[in-house]
């Protein structure tokens, strides 16, 4: 009986920004480490580097071929993602579904690996880094606002004269989506009207 398990399969993903770049090259890197990857387990696609993972449809249908087990390489680790954080997220994410990743920037190293984990280690500390930087700076520049006296979250839809009719007419019985059908907005800005503190 033969009890030898399945060759894994070799998938691999090649991006580039523009139309003018050539993904060619991204594969001939991925051969030339020695990876064998079939013509039709191959993704490429042109999209700007700063859009997220979840918004590449390549990537997406990716994902859709590749079952535990499978292996996929790609030349640099921002072809997983457009900052540390999404691509932390990301390896994590085919790491949960059982598959490997190969960077070779980094060497060929599977980032599944413990090698590999002690390299994502390090990625996902710049990945907690660049949360705590961007809380920080949108504490900062929301305490900047508060002080400069500016108004802080959206705007009122009504006027303050608005918003007391409302109140008015539904101390008079009417409903919130009788009056916001009359006055062509929505139930949630009635409802804010109505729950606004009279000064």
């Amino acid at each position: 009986m033969n009890t030898a398990l399945p060759m894994p399969r070799t998938f691999a993903y090649a991006r580039v920004s523009t139309l003018d770049q050539d993904p060619r090259n991204q594969l001939g890197e991925i051969a030339t480490a020695g990876f064998q990857v079939e013509p039709h387990r191959v993704v490429t696609e042109t999209v700007s580097g700063s859009m997220s993972i979840e918004q590449r449809k390549g990537f997406a249908q990716l994902l859709n071929k590749m079952e535990r087990g499978d292996v996929l390489v790609v030349t640099k680790l921002d072809r997983l993602g457009r900052d540390a954080i999404d691509v932390s997220t990301t390896v994590a994410r085919l790491e949960d579904i059982g598959i490997r990743v190969h960077c070779l920037a980094l060497g060929g190293v599977d980032l599944t690996s413990s090698a590999g984990k002690l390299t994502m280690g390090v990625i996902n500390a710049v990945a907690q880094f660049e949360r705590d930087l961007l809380i920080e700076r949108t504490q900062s520049g929301l305490a900047r606002a508060k002080a400069q006296g500016k108004p802080l979250g959206r705007p009122a839809t009504l006027s303050a004269d608005q918003q007391a009719h409302v109140r008015a007419r539904i101390a008079a019985g009417e409903t919130v989506s009788a009056i916001a059908r009359d006055m062509g907005t929505s139930r949630q800005t009635i409802m804010r009207a109505r729950d606004a503190q009279t000064t």
